[in-house]
């Protein structure tokens, strides 16, 4: 729903694809890394087409974006890419493709959305051939970790507890060992830090709204109280200048 609300907001959401873009061009490298030129690749929760925008007619043929949100799927169809797309609407949780079918599946910045990982993980691991790759990039670690600090802190401080602002986000160890139970082989699992800076907290979270991107716990407080917002923004602010 997230994703279909900022996606038809068309102009707003093209203004904030430049992390998506980032690291969407990350993944395109890691898999000129590889030396092989693919047939087809699956991209699971393909976006807007990112993806599409890294990569050329030297690495693959057709590229598949598989994208639950028929919204962001579809928002820029008119596009030109260098490589032919394919658009398929699939939930990325539940990928439906035949058993050793695929040479390549891929997916930027949408695993953190999964609630089942190591299920997708198994899925695609037997929709690979035996020597097929997955490239996969989340958010995960310490990422927006001063967001979620001052939130911390503005929660301590005014209601004497700390409330679920931000969705939760998987440790790289974590990742290790569910690539190993899905039974991935020759797995690798890097860190890159992507820095952006903003004037200032309420700036992120506009662009994470902007991009699909709020808070998807179930229990979630529904709103926060000015006063909170207001010290969480000052603690960020000094932060920053720290």
């Amino acid at each position: 729903m997230q994703r279909s609300r900022a996606a038809s907001r068309t102009q707003t959401s093209r203004e904030v694809d430049y992390l998506r873009d980032e690291v969407a061009a990350r993944v395109a490298d890691r898999l000129l890394d590889i030396k092989r030129r693919y047939h087809t690749v699956v991209e699971l929760g393909a976006g807007c087409g990112h993806l599409a925008k890294a990569v050329d007619d030297d690495m693959m043929d057709k590229l598949i974006m598989c994208e639950m949100s028929p919204q962001a799927l579809s928002r820029d169809v008119d596009t030109q890419y260098d490589v032919e797309v394919e658009r398929r609407v699939m939930d990325e949780e539940m990928p439906q493709f035949e058993d050793e079918s695929l040479d390549a599946v891929v997916s930027s910045l949408s695993m953190h959305w999964v609630n089942d990982l190591p299920g997708m993980l198994i899925r695609v691991r037997k929709a690979l051939v035996p020597d097929g790759v997955f490239i996969g990039a989340m958010l995960g670690g310490d990422s927006l970790f001063e967001l979620r600090s001052s939130l911390q802190l503005a929660d301590v401080e005014r209601d004497g507890g700390i409330a679920a602002r931000v969705s939760p986000l998987t440790s790289s160890r974590d990742v290790g060992n569910l690539l190993s139970r899905a039974g991935m082989t020759l797995s690798t699992v890097d860190l890159d830090d992507i820095v952006v800076n903003y004037p200032s907290m309420l700036h992120l979270i506009s662009d994470i709204n902007s991009m699909g991107e709020g808070n998807a716990v179930v229990q979630r407080l529904p709103f926060i109280k000015r006063d909170t917002l207001v010290a969480a923004s000052a603690i960020y602010k000094d932060w920053l200048e720290a």
